[in-house]
């Protein structure tokens, strides 16, 4: 069975979220109908696809590991990432280091406190 996935998130800033998603991660926006009532937004980074519906401000707190969901983005150049976040100025709030499990990882919150872990594609 083929599958592809696409994540939906509910931020309730658009604009700050096109920003970080464009600028500070490299995704492309596909989508833009932050003009319409049901404003949402959709992005994509290779075979990335996020969607963005903007939603009267929600507690952040719970969308944090462990108890929230860490979305994994997997990289063919981690180390270029973390260049273009640093460039960016955008706080990384676990810095770039080898995990045990074999594969170097870094963590970043986007401006909604949805929380994306940043690592390299396994062998």
């Amino acid at each position: 069975m083929a599958a592809d996935l696409r994540i939906e998130i509910f931020p309730d800033d658009l604009d700050l979220t096109v920003d970080f998603y464009v600028r500070v991660l490299g995704f492309s926006l596909v989508r833009d109908e932050r003009h319409l009532e049901w404003a949402y937004v959709a992005l994509e980074l290779g075979r990335v696809r996020l969607g963005a519906a903007r939603r009267a401000s929600v507690d952040t707190a719970p969308r944090r590991a462990p108890v929230g969901v860490e979305l994994v983005l997997e990289t063919d150049d981690l180390d270029a990432a973390r260049r273009r976040i640093a460039d960016e100025g955008w706080p990384v709030d676990d810095d770039l280091r080898a995990q045990p499990w074999g594969l170097r990882d870094f963590r970043v919150l986007d401006p909604s406190g949805y929380y994306w872990r940043l690592t390299e594609h396994p062998d």
